[in-house]
């Protein structure tokens, strides 16, 4: 072999094996730091962690059915016998605090999930496809949007029953819209990037773009978008059983002790005072993390 086609190995260097265990993103990391370092968001989610603990086991530890009557003792003060007191059935309203838990935390979770499935399959979809489907399918969000929320859920309430499964129903019809809303906005922005023009050049399809480049990049803001939902949901479903819409007696919501307290309140406060404080503590702390979260990852 001539001289000048010989290759000379100082000019190579050797490269180290990459590990095969993938480390954690760089930005992932530092943003988690960022949110540890916020101490309202991460007490709130202690407190948090406690009130599903408490969901989770409270109606187990006080020796009472949350439908268990007992006449002789109703409306009993807070003593050792009723940590919260009893209502006016003689019912232990530590006990009914905690199974309401349940039911809210249960419709909250449920529902703010159903609404970022549709709102972001439905927000996505229309802006990668643009064009007369983007047309159409915002012109229906903005025509969803502008109605009274409150009022197409009770609507829809009074049309499909009362209970879990309507209540969650009714409120994903017209819920989902400000989850697409936002998504679009985000895929918009997200669809003319290099390595989105260049897996659409190479064939991939639309199921496969979504779930692999779009909805990882837009992560962000859907995960702030769906905390805060989750407090809304608990307030509208507190809402409809307050007004006698939501969930049915002998089973027990936050709004339902709340509507069975009302008429007693300034004789036995403290029928009203633990949900009440219970729901408002909750809707606090999401609304703090969603903050946190967006400061973290804006």
């Amino acid at each position: 072999m001539p001289a000048a086609y010989e290759m000379n190995p100082e000019l190579f260097e050797p490269i180290e094996l990459i590990d095969p265990v993938r480390p954690m993103p760089k930005n992932r990391l530092s943003a988690w730091q960022k949110f540890m370092k916020q101490p309202l968001a991460v007490s709130c989610v202690a407190i948090l962690f406690l009130i599903v603990v408490g969901a989770a086991i409270g109606p187990y530890i006080s020796g009472h059915e949350f439908d268990q009557a007992n006449l002789p003792l109703r409306n009993h003060a807070p003593s050792w016998d009723f940590w919260f007191g009893s209502d006016d059935l003689g019912r232990d309203i530590f006990t009914r605090v905690w199974y309401g838990a349940r039911i809210s935390l249960f419709i909250g979770f449920t529902a703010a999930f159903i609404d970022m499935i549709i709102g972001v399959t439905w927000g996505a979809t229309s802006a990668f496809l643009g064009g007369i489907f983007d047309n159409i399918g915002m012109r229906i969000c903005d025509i969803l949007f502008s109605l009274p929320k409150l009022l197409v859920v009770m609507v829809l309430t009074l049309a499909i029953g009362t209970g879990l499964l309507p209540i969650i129903i009714a409120i994903a019809v017209i819920g989902w819209v400000p989850m697409a809303r936002i998504v679009r906005g985000e895929v918009l922005s997200i669809k003319e990037q290099d390595y989105i023009l260049s897996g659409v050049a190479l064939g991939l399809s639309y199921p496969r773009l979504l779930t692999k480049y779009l909805i990882p990049n837009a992560m962000g803001p859907i995960a702030v978008a769906a905390t805060m939902n989750i407090p809304k949901v608990i307030f509208v479903e507190a809402f409809l059983s307050f007004v006698g819409l939501g969930v049915q007696a002998p089973h027990a919501s936050w709004g339902t002790m709340a509507h069975e307290a009302l008429p007693a309140m300034i004789y036995y406060p403290w029928r009203m005072f633990f949900p009440a404080a219970l729901m408002s503590l909750t809707i606090i702390c999401f609304n703090f993390i969603g903050d946190g979260l967006q400061k973290v990852l804006k």
